[in-house]
């Protein structure tokens, strides 16, 4: 009897053990959300090589599709930092529209994200903006005489808009600029983000929605419209932190904050156009610039 109570007390031991090992494994795993794009992408691996390479801990990175489902991810704590933006915070979570000051909208998308209603923590920006554009190759754009936005009024009616299903359907999307600006488009598609670029370049769309910093429009050598009635907000990029966060993860934010200010305009769209046309790993793309920054060895 005293040999079996033996046995049965090691393995009980032992498992008290591993039970507690997997719960510290656990604990020291930061789970990195992004949205489904190139620039999200990078931000994942820009997380996951500071964090692993300068900290104790470990990283799983998962895609999501679009802002409400990493949003609801966060909330859940099923992941616990993303990256994203604050005029996309400000038009799809406050639903606001009109302020054009980033500065002011910084301060309303952090006052109501840290509020009651989703105790998130947001840090600082990265320093770039990256606001949408209206493109198009650059002779449609010389053949119906385009510089602004305001020019769809008259070409818009003969020229086909292929964009992605999230700037079709929101409000600081194609909805909006097409109120404000009065143009229509002769046909309007939905598109995996993606596959708009190849589209445009085989000729089946003539338009299509995207960002400051995509490596495609320098790949492509797309004409980007001016948004000369400024409808786009600001859209500075920062990190959104679950509530959590920093008791969980001490030491981790102070690292992720590191990439506050180091971002400009050129130096996100060097890093896409390094991933979408030259196919450079995103988690390459990531350490090169970190370690070009000084923020590992």
């Amino acid at each position: 009897m005293k040999n079996k109570l033996s046995v049965i007390l090691a393995a009980t031991v032992l498992l008290g053990l591993f039970l507690g090992g997997c719960s510290g494994d656990k604990q020291d795993l930061i789970k990195i959300g992004h949205k489904n794009y190139t620039e999200s992408r990078l931000f994942g691996q820009l997380y996951s090589v500071l964090l692993e390479t300068n900290t104790k801990y470990k990283t799983s990175v998962t895609e999501f599709g679009g802002s409400q489902l990493v949003l609801a991810a966060l909330k859940s704590g099923d992941i616990d930092l993303y990256p994203d933006y604050t005029g996309t915070l400000y038009a799809t979570v406050l639903k606001q529209e009109g302020e054009k000051d980033p500065e002011k909208v910084l301060n309303m998308v952090k006052a109501f994200m840290e509020g009651p209603d989703y105790n998130f923590i947001l840090g600082k920006p990265f320093g770039y903006n990256n606001t949408y554009t209206l493109s198009l190759p650059q002779d449609i754009a010389k053949k119906y005489n385009l510089e602004k936005i305001s020019d769809l009024v008259t070409a818009g009616p003969k020229l086909r808009m292929g964009a992605t299903m999230e700037f079709l359907a929101r409000a600081d999307g194609l909805p909006g600029v097409k109120e404000l600006y009065g143009f229509t488009f002769k046909e309007e598609k939905g598109m995996d983000p993606g596959i708009r670029y190849t589209a445009i370049q085989n000729g089946n769309i003539d338009v299509t929605d995207a960002f400051s910093t995509d490596g495609k429009l320098k790949e492509f050598n797309l004409k980007s419209l001016e948004d000369d009635k400024h409808f786009f907000p600001p859209y500075y990029c920062l990190t959104v932190y679950n509530g959590s966060f920093q008791k969980k993860f001490p030491g981790a934010m102070e690292e992720i904050e590191k990439l506050a200010g180091q971002i400009n305009e050129d130096d996100m769209q060097e890093m896409n156009f390094q991933v979408d046309s030259k196919g450079i790993p995103e988690r390459k793309v990531a350490e090169d610039f970190l370690r070009k920054k000084g923020l590992i060895k």
